[in-house]
């Protein structure tokens, strides 16, 4: 089949970070394939492609275990009705991008019934999931993996596997302009900056932002020149906006709809969950204290999974603590907002954070577009 002759996908991106990956590959497939089709599910990146998206992505972008209990009926249902009708219209190939616990049982029932799939990025085999690997095996006809350390440990348990580089590393520069980005947000250029990034899901908003926002108010209350901004989803704003005036820091916080590359280019410090943005505050050479809060159950069920001691991406790729992490009871107000002011009063361990930032950002550079579109090439070929 030539480039030129219409090919069908069906993708699945369960929430805003895998949105932003499945824009970026949908990148490299349209430049292979420009007469492409796309459907399944997906969010605003993927629409702009032109992505038929059958369900909205909110309805997946539910973490913990617990939470996906409450949940569960109606993600089963709609996996199943997915199912069902990729079946009845068999597209050429289906590709699940990231959520893994939606994706991956959907990818084995679709590649037992003959339909190509890909999986893009790795599950977390090496951090929480080791137990992954059987499904993955039975799901994947390639994996596509964004950390150069993962297609080795994949290839030993008989999974194909291709690394593309982390999309993030391209979009990002490699100096982010802190000025332009500031006179954008309409922020004071000489201000110490403080981003707060509670997360992207209404559940972390739940268990993490109210602790942020006193962080801030403890941390204004010791440099009252602070300036704090947060991007918030705009679905999230009214929920937001409650708890900053329970902190007391209504009018003090600047909101922005989204908008997080922008602030974590304008700030000299985040204060971010853990999860994808914290690789984005990365690359962007920013220090950072991760945080992370979540059901009490779901972070047992969890912390017995664990296999290495970091759970931070940067951290994790560093083989190292290089930015703190307070989980769980540790991410209480007073602490969160001791372990941001440290890195305001710190240069030069912020300059040493800077530069093996900027390493590991060329580590993670690659064409990763047209890298996607050549595996996913050999999968249709193979």
């Amino acid at each position: 089949m030539s480039t030129n002759e219409q090919r069908r996908f069906a993708l699945v991106a369960g929430e805003a970070s895998g949105d932003l990956l499945a824009g970026l590959l949908l990148d490299g497939l349209e430049a292979r394939w420009p007469a492409l089709q796309t459907v399944g599910i997906g969010g605003p990146r993927m629409l702009a492609h032109g992505f038929q998206s059958w369900w909205p992505q909110e309805k997946l972008a539910v973490r913990g275990y617990i939470e996906v209990l409450r949940h569960y009926a109606e993600i089963a249902g709609i996996r199943r009705q997915l199912k069902a009708r990729l079946l009845r219209e068999r597209p050429e190939l289906f590709i699940g991008v990231d959520a893994p616990d939606f994706n991956l049982d959907l990818e084995a029932g679709l590649r037992s019934e003959g339909i190509k799939t890909v999986h893009f990025v790795c599950p977390s085999i090496w951090a929480w999931r080791a137990d992954r690997i059987d499904k993955i095996r039975a799901a994947a006809d390639h994996v596509l993996c964004i950390f150069p350390f993962e297609p080795e440990l994949l290839e030993k348990q008989g999974v194909a596997a291709s690394y593309v580089g982390h999309p993030i590393a391209n979009v990002i520069p490699m100096t982010p302009d802190r000025a332009a980005s500031r006179a954008a947000l309409g922020l004071d250029p000489e201000a110490q900056v403080v981003a707060l990034l509670p997360g992207s899901r209404r559940s972390e908003i739940r268990y993490l932002a109210a602790r942020f926002f006193a962080a801030a108010a403890l941390m204004q209350k010791a440099k009252p020149k602070l300036q704090f901004i947060a991007p918030i989803l705009p679905g999230l704003r009214a929920e937001v906006e409650s708890l900053l005036q329970a902190a007391g820091m209504a009018g003090r916080v600047k909101l922005l709809d989204g908008q997080s590359h922008a602030a974590l280019a304008a700030c000299d410090v985040t204060l971010i969950a853990s999860g994808t943005a914290t690789l984005e505050a990365a690359l962007f050479k920013r220090p950072m204290v991760i945080a992370y809060n979540m059901n009490g159950l779901s972070w047992r069920l969890m912390q017995r999974k664990q296999l290495q001691p970091w759970v931070g991406l940067p951290n994790i790729l560093c083989r190292e603590f290089v930015v703190p992490e307070l989980l769980q009871e540790a991410a209480s107000p007073k602490a969160l907002a001791q372990a941001t002011l440290e890195w305001l009063d710190a240069p030069a361990k912020t300059q040493a954070l800077q530069q093996r930032f900027s390493a590991l950002h060329v580590q993670l550079q690659r064409d990763t577009p047209t890298l996607c579109a050549d595996a996913i090439q050999k999968v249709l070929e193979g």
